[in-house]
């Protein structure tokens, strides 16, 4: 196992989103030991160093400074220097600066080496109650116009379980939004401080939120997990699925069996469809665009 860190090697280092003591020991050792920690905000990021006692110094990197930045640390990189990226709380790059620093080190044939830690999408999906076998992140939505209101609509056919971040002074417009979009009845979880003293899950449907924060100011920064939207079944004409019978007879099914399978893959009762069934024959292929 490296202890020391490697030399001209970008370390993107996870740190605590509330809770100091979920910090791993690896961690504080890489941030202890590299030359140079570059951070969201030095003086954010000071306090975590003090409270663990690392002294090593920092440099800003930030979304408005980056762009000069980038070529500085990426010089010094080249010169053998390790750095050590932060942002104030979580992984770097995730809905946080970070992505525009790595995608030029991987350029440049500089090593970059993520250091986990913890991340308030995962976490509140990890205790939602909402499926975490698939799942979409979309961290924060446009603020307004065109661009948000497109977002929200290709949300609306997502199956997967969606994930967003919001602000509290947001939130109540956001509400509103995804009800009009998605439906005020979709399933929603609202994970509120994560990790922290004051940390809370709410869930219920979009109208059940909307109303619980009709008297409630919203207090802190969120996360919101959204239900899938519901994979619905194809909806065939009366003439197609007589058409699509007639196929699977021709191939050799029983009625019975083509029933059954063309059952699985509509929205008709086996029973119906079989009752359609025995209305074909095996001759040539219905016209699916005849009128019934």
């Amino acid at each position: 196992m490296q202890i020391q860190p490697k030399p001209g090697t970008l370390y993107v280092v996870g740190t605590p989103i509330g809770n100091l003591e979920d910090i791993t020991f690896r961690a504080v050792r890489i941030l202890q030991a590299v030359d140079l920690i570059a951070a969201e905000d030095t003086r954010h990021t000071g306090k975590l160093l003090h409270h663990f006692q690392i002294q090593t110094p920092q440099i800003s990197c930030h979304e408005h400074n980056q762009q000069q930045r980038i070529p500085e640390l990426l010089d010094r990189l080249l010169q053998g220097k390790a750095i050590a990226l932060v942002t104030d709380a979580g992984m770097p790059g995730i809905s946080d600066p970070g992505y525009e620093l790595v995608s030029a080190c991987a350029s440049a044939g500089v090593p970059v080496v993520p250091v986990p830690g913890p991340t308030a999408a995962i976490a509140a999906l990890s205790a939602s109650g909402l499926p975490t076998d698939r799942f979409a992140f979309e961290g924060f939505l446009p603020a307004k116009g065109q661009d948000r209101h497109r977002r929200l609509e290709a949300l609306q056919t997502e199956s997967r379980t969606v994930i967003l971040y919001e602000a509290p002074h947001r939130l109540r417009q956001t509400l509103q939004d995804l009800g009009s979009v998605l439906g005020a009845g979709r399933q929603i979880v609202l994970a509120r401080e994560l990790t922290k003293f004051h940390e809370e899950f709410w869930r219920g449907t979009i109208a059940g939120c909307q109303a619980h924060y009709t008297t409630r100011e919203p207090q802190g920064e969120f996360t919101l997990l959204l239900a899938g939207a519901p994979v619905s079944a194809p909806v065939l004409s009366e003439e197609a699925i007589k058409a699509e019978l007639q196929n699977l007879l021709r191939q050799g099914m029983s009625r019975s069996e083509a029933a059954r399978q063309l059952s699985e893959q509509t929205s008709l009762k086996r029973r119906q469809i079989y009752q359609l069934a025995l209305t074909v024959e095996e001759g040539a292929p219905a016209d699916p665009d005849k009128p019934v």
